[in-house]
């Protein structure tokens, strides 16, 4: 699942959560089918969030939380007391963990140019790619895509290759059917440790690690 707000888009896997102020505009894309909970704050009873999105870890007792709240039906005037406790907790827990947001998002293009090469280059990760081979896809110079990454993006186009690398990668991770090396193979690494350094730069965690908190 993919979540879009102000320029950004996010990705969320399982183990994460988004954190989504009332009322913002929020894109969101689903690429396959997937079971999600949510639950709703009261924008009269709690504190908006900082920033319209937030897209969080979620430890074990938030998932849980989350869970126990569906027994309460947003038709409800007024909660009873223990179910006010859970939400309560529920939102001390997901407003701490949106003050350290995960990094799993990639920037939204603003031109066609750039919004082009980014679709290849998604689409083409497992290839060996080159911005100038996507440049002259593109129908521009190497020269000018690159300027525009930097001036859209913010970043050159070998860190968005690597951005979306990663998260692919933390996608496909979620499939416990999936060994790592062919994760890693099909994201384009030839190598594990190679795989290995580049995840654990973007994330903090290995690939296994990773896996294992899911």
């Amino acid at each position: 699942m993919r979540l879009q707000a102000e320029g950004r888009s996010w990705t969320v896997p399982p183990a994460r959560a988004a954190l989504i102020a009332a009322g913002a505009p929020i894109t969101l894309s689903i690429a396959t089918t997937i079971t999600c909970c949510s639950a709703l704050f009261s924008p009269k009873a709690y504190a908006a969030p900082k920033a319209p999105l937030r897209v969080l870890d979620m430890s074990p007792l938030g998932r849980e939380l989350v869970l126990a709240c569906r027994g309460y039906a947003p038709e409800l005037e007024t909660l009873p007391a223990e179910g006010k406790q859970l939400f309560d907790t529920l939102y001390m827990l997901a407003t701490k963990a949106a003050e350290a947001p995960n990094d799993m998002w990639m920037p939204v293009a603003q031109s066609e140019p750039v919004l082009a090469a980014l679709e290849m280059t998604e689409a083409r990760l497992a290839e060996p790619l080159s911005i100038a081979a996507i440049a002259a896809e593109v129908g521009v110079t190497e020269r000018t895509l690159a300027r525009r990454f930097h001036e859209e993006l913010g970043m050159p186009w070998r860190d968005c290759l690597r951005r979306l690398r990663v998260i692919r990668a933390v996608e496909a991770l979620a499939d416990p059917a999936r060994q790592i090396t062919q994760i890693a193979m099909d994201v384009g690494y030839n190598s594990s440790s190679a795989f290995n350094s580049a995840f654990l730069d973007f994330t903090g965690q290995t690939p296994s690690d990773f896996r294992n908190l899911e």
